[in-house]
């Protein structure tokens, strides 16, 4: 039997669908994206911290990981947390930015250089982004949507179209 390409890890559990809907209206709301936004600093510090294996919204089940990529203009190492969803051996990500009007600079950074790593239940694992489009990306996308309400707000909010990867193991 084959190892899967990234682990199978969350800690927590799905609260259920009433209580996401809850959850999900209010970080959808302009207020509830600004703490998102905020505590997503957090977030990756925590991330960074324990590998991948614990986060701030773990307790709900939410899969998280920390991607780090290669700042475009500096060179550095850059590190964000993001939801991901996973299809088979890749995951998702999308750079929604909270329906902010400007994309999310890890999303210029991948653009400039596909390689990066993610940090998912205590595994370092080396990815190659590849940015979608069309179809693909808009099935994608209403995934994040159906998964989480907020994401259809985000999208809302914003007049750009937002980018959607796919992270596969290198």
């Amino acid at each position: 039997m084959t190892e899967p390409a990234f682990p199978d890890v969350r800690w927590g559990r799905d609260p259920g669908p009433a209580v996401m809907k809850v959850i999900t209206g209010f970080l959808g709301s302009k207020g509830g994206a600004w703490l998102l936004r905020h505590l997503t600093a957090v977030d990756a510090r925590v991330l960074r911290n324990t590998a991948g294996r614990r986060t701030l919204l773990g307790p709900f089940g939410v899969p998280l990981l920390l991607l780090t990529t290669t700042g475009r203009k500096s060179g550095r190492p850059r590190q964000i947390a993001l939801t991901y969803l996973r299809e088979g051996d890749r995951l998702f990500v999308v750079g929604s930015n909270f329906g902010q009007p400007q994309h999310p600079a890890w999303t210029a950074n991948l653009l400039a250089e596909p390689n990066a790593t993610v940090a998912i239940g205590g595994q370092e694992i080396p990815i190659r982004a590849t940015q979608l489009a069309g179809a693909e990306a808009d099935r994608i996308y209403q995934e994040f949507v159906s998964y989480a309400g907020n994401y259809g707000a985000y999208r809302d909010r914003t007049r750009r179209e937002i980018r959607v990867f796919a992270l596969a193991r290198r």
